[in-house]
């Protein structure tokens, strides 16, 4: 079996989900506004150029997880669907989640984003597996912590080899799909890569090593 591994934000979507989220939230006067868009610019900014805390970045992003019901949490995460995801879905990202649907290719989303805002958007393409940043839940309520490793740079690799051990398939050969020159510590060690969307960093890197360079922006 062959498996399609997709990265998430600015590669199927044409847009950024966590930073995305941020805004949603600001916008619907749920948090301090100018304080909350500064930090959130400046983690989006670390996470470009490559020195992202992850484990800082998702506590503060999760923090709104502690405060809320999660009823309301469900209902603000129904409308973010439909105000700032559905607009960002790219017809070519979806076109090519299908051609390796049509090819019998195991489908998995590996992505720093975490659960809560990603796995609503895995169904959206119908993709049955995700890999993502953990919310920790005690007692049926989020506490604001990660739990366990974050699916982020090289924690990609540790979470893809514990999901492959868990998996009763053996795949034979790896795609691996991203923008972002974050991910480049799998890109480097699945059978093929390929820069989707790519930032500048990847997209020189990709050049020199001849991979597949891809730009599902210009392919609607």
């Amino acid at each position: 079996m062959k498996l399609a591994i997709f990265d998430l934000d600015n590669t199927l979507l044409n847009g950024d989900s966590d930073h995305a989220w941020g805004e949603f939230i600001i916008e619907k006067k749920i948090v301090d506004g100018p304080s909350h868009q500064l930090k959130n610019d400046q983690f989006y900014q670390d996470y470009l150029n490559g020195c992202l805390d992850i484990f800082a970045y998702q506590e503060f992003a999760m923090q709104i997880l502690t405060q809320l019901p999660n009823a309301e949490l469900t209902a603000l995460r129904k409308e973010f669907m439909v105000e700032k995801i559905q607009p960002m879905i790219l017809p070519s990202a979806t076109a090519l989640v299908e051609h390796h649907r049509n090819q019998q290719h195991e489908l998995l989303i590996i992505t720093a984003t975490n659960r809560f805002i990603t796995e609503p958007i895995a169904e959206i393409f119908n993709i049955p597996h995700l890999i993502a940043t953990e919310p920790e839940i005690k007692d049926g309520q989020y506490t604001g912590k990660v739990e366990g490793i974050p699916s982020y740079s090289d924690g990609k690799i540790k979470r893809l080899e514990a999901w492959l051990k868990q998996s009763s398939h053996h795949y034979d050969y790896q795609y691996f799909y991203s923008d972002s020159h974050n991910d480049l510590p799998l890109l480097k060690i699945v059978d093929e890569a390929i820069a989707v969307n790519a930032d500048d960093t990847l997209k020189q890197y990709a050049s020199e090593q001849h991979w597949q360079i891809l730009d599902l922006t210009h392919q609607n």
